[in-house]
């Protein structure tokens, strides 16, 4: 990507935020776009958080994506990143190989809207690295490929790529979607995934889950 592009994208995401500041609205999702499965309520994740074990991150000594298998084939010649990107888009034009060639994006971390696939990118809620960090480096390949590619609970979600950039393999105590509007969805789907998955979380994190699940 140009440095050009990164700064006119940039550009567009701040003079859109701009502009919702300045009519007092919140941005929402298109109604007709469908979206990744819905997190448990924020009761259920409160409880869930209560539940998870809390110790120090561990190291990233030995970590690396390729001991996450993923954008492995979902359906015919379809691959996770190309059904993520069918689902959570609107009127998504699909080619021979899956490839998504037209449609249109709602990044609900940022609320920009995209009409290119190559703008956007699947972020994993809980991201591998920290999911290896919280115990995922124990696990079998197996384990590691059913957490980097789930479809039914809401790991995956696609979103402005250089926003997915900026959050990197951070958790909530570090980073959170800019759009706060969706914070408390965001913060539900962190726990539900580490809960279902057994991960632990760190004092700071925890903390930072349950000041965003107590306000919703």
């Amino acid at each position: 990507m140009s440095v050009g592009k990164v700064y006119a994208r940039r550009a567009a995401v701040l003079a859109s935020s701009a502009a919702l500041a300045l009519t007092g609205l919140t941005a929402t999702a298109p109604a007709a776009q469908a979206a990744m499965p819905t997190p448990v309520s924020a009761a259920t994740a409160r409880t869930y958080l209560a539940a998870l074990t809390v110790k120090a991150e561990g190291s990233l000594t030995g970590y690396s994506r390729d001991l996450f298998p993923h954008w492995i084939t979902q359906s015919g010649t379809c691959n996770t990143r190309e059904t993520v990107l069918k689902r959570d888009g609107s009127n998504v034009v699909t080619d021979s190989a899956c490839a998504s060639v037209s449609g249109s994006w709602y990044s609900q971390y940022d609320g920009a809207t995209w009409t290119a696939a190559s703008d956007l990118d699947i972020d994993h809620v809980v991201a591998l690295a920290e999911a290896w960090r919280s115990g995922a480096n124990s696990w079998t390949t197996a384990q590691r490929q059913a957490l980097a590619n789930d479809l039914t609970r809401p790991q995956l979600i696609a979103v402005t790529d250089n926003v997915n950039q900026s959050k990197g393999d951070q958790d909530p105590a570090e980073w959170l979607p800019p759009r706060t509007a969706y914070r408390c969805t965001y913060a539900r789907a962190w726990v539900q995934v580490k809960y279902h998955y057994g991960l632990s979380v760190d004092s700071a994190e925890k903390s930072a889950l349950q000041s965003v699940l107590n306000g919703c």
